[in-house]
């Protein structure tokens, strides 16, 4: 493993007390203005997200009625009934996406692959970069006012459902995540940097609680009047 990611991950919690764990629950409220481009107007309530840490499985409770919830895993997604009678679902989701743009209307399955895509991927970071299957490689750092951070850059394998193959995640002094730079290539790949902050602690684990995703400039720097995605996270409870 990449000397500087094992000290990350040490950081944040350790892989010993990591793999203790089966899922994480949390709840989470979330808007921005990438959702209306795709024809949603955001739903301000609390909902609560579980991801399953070492499978590609997340589901978002409540989902377009308060008895339904969506489940994700890298093959489908579906929305079903609390009592898991099935609503609607679609296979091989991703290739559902083929042609879109930013601008491109989305159906609530689109939606909720997004969603579970998404957090599956925020809520194992940076566990996810030390599995087998990711390529992680330090790259030059970056400046940040008075601060630098260090930069992982991560190669991952088309298995994995994420946002794009190639991603930066951003680390200051502490060892703690400050940023996390991808393409989202399931709306035209436009570029995103996600600011994170706010770190707590459950069960020994440390991860932010409060992120924002912007546009990216051609520096390489987030647009901050271009608000994407923000997503707030509290009550958070592995087990």
């Amino acid at each position: 493993m990449n000397k500087f990611l094992a000290e990350v991950l040490e950081a944040h919690g350790g892989v010993d007390r990591w793999r203790e764990f089966a899922k994480v629950d949390a709840t989470i409220v979330s808007g921005g203005g990438f959702f209306a481009l795709k024809g949603f107007l955001q739903d301000p309530n609390p909902r609560r997200m579980t991801v399953w840490l070492h499978e590609e499985r997340s589901s978002v409770t409540p989902y377009g009625a308060p008895d339904q919830r969506t489940m994700f895993t890298a093959d489908r997604i579906a929305v079903e009934k609390l009592d898991g009678t099935l609503i609607a679902e679609r296979r091989a989701p991703r290739d559902s996406f083929a042609g879109h743009q930013m601008h491109t209307p989305w159906d609530p399955l689109h939606l909720a692959y997004f969603n579970g895509e998404a957090l599956n991927t925020y809520f194992k970071t940076p566990f996810l970069l030390g599995t087998g299957d990711v390529r992680v490689e330090e790259t030059e750092p970056w400046k940040q006012g008075r601060e630098t951070w260090r930069v992982l850059r991560a190669y991952f394998p088309g298995s994995i459902e994420t946002h794009s193959l190639v991603q930066d995640f951003f680390f200051g002094d502490d060892l703690m995540l400050r940023r996390h730079d991808y393409q989202v290539n399931i709306a035209g790949g436009f570029a995103a940097a996600q600011l994170t902050s706010e770190y707590r602690e459950a069960g020994g684990i440390r991860l932010p609680t409060r992120r924002r995703a912007y546009t990216r400039g051609p520096d390489r720097r987030p647009i901050l009047d271009m608000l994407m995605v923000y997503i707030d996270i509290s009550e958070v409870n592995f087990s």
